[in-house]
């Protein structure tokens, strides 16, 4: 493999590794800010409060994305895979 090709699967690995976990960052960011808006309007700081929510809206996105997340992977892991019998 040459320089410019590891480079090409380094950034591909990137951009992927980016878009698989960018759902449930973004989706667990705001859960936690509506729940600190809320604690803040109400004055209730408990820590547990915030760890549930959080929980449960990650699980649905991996419901909602698990088969497209796990097809990404696959593709990725082919290719990979040729790579290294391909040379």
């Amino acid at each position: 493999m040459t320089d410019l090709e590891i480079l090409d699967t380094l950034y591909y690995t990137f951009q992927l590794a980016l878009r698989l976990t960018m759902p449930f960052l973004l989706t667990s960011m705001v859960v936690g800010v509506v729940i600190a808006i809320f604690q803040a309007a109400t004055q209730i700081n408990e820590q547990t409060m915030t760890f549930v929510p959080k929980f449960l809206s990650i699980l649905a996105v991996m419901g909602f994305l698990g088969s497209t997340i796990l097809a990404s992977l696959q593709e990725f892991l082919r290719q990979m895979v040729g790579l290294i019998v391909g040379g």
